[in-house]
């Protein structure tokens, strides 16, 4: 039988040190990145141990009666040991649904990790909430470019970024974070009268933490901030996790040349590149000037799906 332990502070570095050993963990499941923002969010995460050996663990938070697998993460199912296989991962949800009854949640919002952060193939969560007749409640549009076949940029793409190649401009690694989420902050609300989820101070933070990890990209000219681009590194991809761009960046043609860079230039030697999600309302709306954009570098899509599993 699989047992359960709630975290607590006491389990911090078997924690840290199985998701680094894990086949399908990311930093974003290290403590230290999770707990940046641990006054929003009630955790409840859950480590699994099946002959006193730990198995798998749950990034998970608590929203009145219902469990949520991270309500503060982009993603977050059940992060596994390189020895998980199916017949285990069955023992572990049936533990989740014992445990969950007993701690009396209705229901558990599961994010499922996107196949491209895994090392090795880590999908026999999605085999147990099938079993358990857990329900496909939103599904996103991830752009995703592999980085494994030859990169074929739209017509229209090549164009502009042979325009932007000619101008002077100064592409470079940053620590300007308070001046890149300025602009991402103006370019969401003029765009999508939207604002960041983290703040300057947070992103700062986060980088100084994880350096190896996150890291800004930045286009200046004569010192001006034009365009920046963060991006999230893992074992497999670069995620973009944000990028802004000024007015005069996005008439010239600094975004595209930007990003250009990353993908030819600074993670050709990842597995994938991401642009991130371009729907919205929990999936049923697509930006398609959105998906359009990212498409136009040879990006294409990967679904990430969010299950309910009722108790």
């Amino acid at each position: 039988m699989v047992a359960v332990v709630r975290y607590s502070d006491r389990y911090k570095p078997e924690w840290d040190a199985f998701v680094k050993a894990s086949k399908n963990g990311t930093f974003l499941f290290q403590r230290d990145y999770m707990e940046y923002h641990a006054d929003r969010f009630e955790d409840h995460s859950l480590l699994f141990y099946h002959k006193d050996k730990l198995v798998a663990v749950l990034p998970a938070s608590a929203v009145n009666n219902e469990l949520h697998s991270h309500a503060g993460l982009s993603y977050g199912g059940m992060v596994s040991s390189r020895k998980m296989k199916s017949p285990l991962m069955l023992q572990v949800f049936e533990a989740v649904v014992r445990y969950s009854r007993k701690q009396h949640f209705k229901a558990l919002y599961y994010k499922a990790i996107p196949h491209i952060y895994h090392q090795l193939p880590a999908e026999e969560d999605l085999y147990a909430l099938f079993r358990h007749e857990a329900t496909l409640y939103r599904r996103d549009v991830n752009s995703v470019i592999d980085l494994g076949q030859p990169v074929r940029y739209s017509q229209d793409r090549r164009w502009r970024l042979s325009q932007g190649r000619q101008q002077e401009w100064q592409v470079q690694q940053s620590e300007d974070y308070a001046g890149f989420m300025q602009l991402v902050a103006t370019t969401l609300e003029s765009r999508h009268g939207l604002q960041p989820v983290h703040t300057a101070a947070e992103v700062g933070r986060l980088a100084q933490l994880f350096h190896e990890n996150i890291r800004l990209y930045t286009i200046t000219q004569e010192g001006e901030l034009l365009t920046g681009a963060l991006v999230y590194e893992t074992a497999t991809a670069a995620h973009c996790q944000y990028i802004g761009a000024n007015k005069k960046a996005q008439e010239e043609g600094a975004a595209y040349v930007l990003v250009d860079h990353l993908i030819r230039k600074v993670y050709p030697h990842k597995k994938y590149f991401s642009f991130g999600v371009s729907t919205e309302q929990q999936g049923l709306y697509l930006n398609e000037g959105l998906a359009k954009y990212k498409e136009s570098y040879g990006a294409r899509t990967l679904v990430h799906d969010f299950y309910r599993l009722d108790f």
